[in-house]
């Protein structure tokens, strides 16, 4: 593609005049309406069930696994739920900001095609039959759009080489969800570059955090939490290079999983600097419910992706895994008598800078018996990791820049000026830094075997040193980054929210330098409040089962917990 003639303004309020479009006029807002959402501090529960029927409302609320259930069941039908969905994520795009590409028709068609598929063979056509499934705008959707928010690929789609092959490109895990059953309805809002934690483009503008307003929604995949926060879509396709589905899912007040790279295919899905894969981005779910990751990992391992994209590792669904670390507990997430009891390390602070009272709260709610998690600073994973991300020189974002003239948005301006690409003997040698502190990240969860012969099975550790982040104030990205470095699983898990009442901000605090600072000096309880809290779960490589049974047993211990 090269450089197009109209100025990129004019083609980025076009496309967002062309999205608003779609949407059935009865299901648009006066402006009335919009003032009043402009207004509200927290956009959730009550206040977006305002524009829906008590049908809508019935439907949207319950989770992945009980849709599905109940359209087997024959309770619902896909053509309803899809309905519901497709009519809350309307008015949530409209009051936040959170959609790139709507595709209402082709979805409501698709269901009319589910139902008619259930009457006619008595069986459906998979474990995801009638579910919405909501996508960051990265996959590729025949006859969609993906921009992944440049305004140079409105009206075709990132990283095809063919133009003619515009919107007739479907990334393979795109057609791993159709093939299960799965509805596609709508593409969420993502950051320009992907390379930043809160959500903000050209083309849409910014997406706030629908509980808060005063405070971000995350990023990348920060419109998929915001669209999961107000109860359009309740289990999504996100990516995760930096943190990109923990961060939105922490911040939203949902769930979600970051598996090790290669678990899940990214095949023909569009990307940033793709070519850099010493430590790849990796696909990841985002769901309301912790069930919700549980059926689409074991849904997409079904159909075995490893035969058609050579880079998937071939590991089906270990359900004896998830099995056998759920026995742990019980229902109320207590271990068992007769069971060996979790050891769960608890990272506090990665020494570089403090997490503000809300997490500390959060970390302490979780927390029960487990051993303090002190390793290889993570300052030292961060540094190589950032390396690799940069390596190119910003060669792969200014190429997607120059297709319209558009420049980048303020806050990440200085990261992505033209440079020079990072020499090959230099990434050599920050290829065996990383190496050298996987072994050592490695070499110290083994030594947690020392005292009692049994390791630590997973830890729990902040997303982030705040709640859902004041806009530009994002200072410090460690918590999460490291783990991309460690290609290690991880599950995000909501634990509490902010409260002025509870959460005071602390004037003894000394900073550990001027990050910690800025970080700190940052925290205003009054602003905050409301801000969902959620912690990652941090287990090895390739442990996806046994993160998403471990997270299972603290949602429990949590929920019986907030009983007492």
């Amino acid at each position: 593609m090269r450089l197009q003639a109209t100025p990129w303004e004019v083609r980025a309020a076009a496309k967002r005049a062309s999205t608003l479009e779609k949407i059935p006029p009865e299901w648009r807002l006066t402006p009335a309406q919009l003032a009043e959402a402009a207004n509200q501090r927290d956009l959730t529960g009550p206040f977006i069930q305002k524009f829906l029927s008590a049908e809508d409302v019935a439907i949207v609320t319950k989770d992945s696994v009980e849709i599905v259930k109940d359209i087997k069941a024959k309770k619902l039908s896909a053509l309803q739920v899809t309905t519901a969905f497709c009519k809350t994520a309307a008015v949530a795009h409209q009051i936040n900001n959170c959609l790139h590409e709507i595709f209402f028709d082709q979805a409501l068609a698709r269901a009319r095609e589910l139902d008619a598929y259930y009457a006619d063979k008595g069986e459906t056509m998979g474990p995801l039959h009638g579910l919405p499934v909501s996508l960051k705008d990265q996959f590729h959707v025949k006859g969609v759009d993906t921009t992944m928010g440049y305004v140079g690929w409105i009206g075709s789609n990132l990283g095809i080489k063919d133009p003619s092959q515009a919107h007739q490109v479907e990334s393979q895990i795109t057609t791993e969800l159709l093939s299960l059953g799965a509805v596609l309805f709508c593409k969420t809002s993502l950051p320009q570059t992907l390379l930043f934690g809160e959500t903000k483009n050209n083309i849409i503008g910014q997406t706030m955090n629908p509980h808060n307003q005063n405070l971000s929604c995350g990023g990348s995949s920060g419109g998929e939490g915001a669209l999961m926060a107000l109860r359009g879509s309740t289990l999504g396709l996100g990516t995760d290079i930096g943190g990109s589905v923990r961060i939105p899912a922490a911040f939203n007040g949902i769930f979600s999983l970051k598996p090790t790279p290669e678990r899940l295919s990214y095949r023909d899905a569009a990307n940033t600097n793709p070519g850099q894969n010493t430590y790849r981005s990796t696909v990841g779910f985002l769901s309301t419910s912790l069930g919700g990751l549980v059926l689409a990992l074991r849904s997409v391992l079904s159909t075995r992706p490893w035969e058609r994209d050579p880079a998937v590792v071939p590991i089906p669904f270990r359900q004896t895994t998830f099995d056998e670390y759920r026995a742990r507990a019980g229902s109320d997430g207590k271990a068992k008598p007769s069971e060996r009891p979790l050891k769960l390390g608890v990272f506090w602070t990665d020494r570089t800078v403090g997490p503000h009272p809300p997490i500390l709260r959060g970390l302490r709610e979780v927390v029960d018996a487990v051993v303090d998690w002190e390793p290889p600073l993570h300052a030292t994973a961060r540094r190589i990791h950032f390396a690799f991300l940069m390596a190119d020189g910003a060669d792969d974002v200014q190429s997607h820049l120059a297709l319209s003239g558009e420049p980048l948005v303020p806050e990440i301006a200085g990261d992505f000026q033209p440079r020079a690409p990072l020499p090959l003997l230099e990434y050599q040698k920050l290829t065996l830094e990383g190496l050298e502190y996987e072994a050592a990240y490695s070499d110290y969860w083994n030594s947690t075997a020392a005292d009692d012969g049994q390791i630590v099975d997973a830890v729990i550790m902040p997303v982030a040193p705040h709640a859902a982040v004041i806009p530009g104030q994002y200072h410090h990205v460690h918590y999460t980054e490291a783990i991309n470095l460690l290609n290690y699983s991880a599950a995000v898990i909501p634990v509490t929210k902010a409260d002025k009442s509870l959460d005071a901000f602390d004037s003894s605090y000394q900073p550990l330098n001027p990050v910690d600072k800025l970080n700190w000096e940052s925290y205003d309880p009054e602003l905050y409040h409301g801000a969902p809290v959620g912690v990652q779960l941090v287990a090895r490589k390739f442990e996806e089962e046994k993160i998403l049974a471990i997270a299972d047993i603290v949602t429990a211990a949590l929920t019986t917990y907030r009983k007492k």
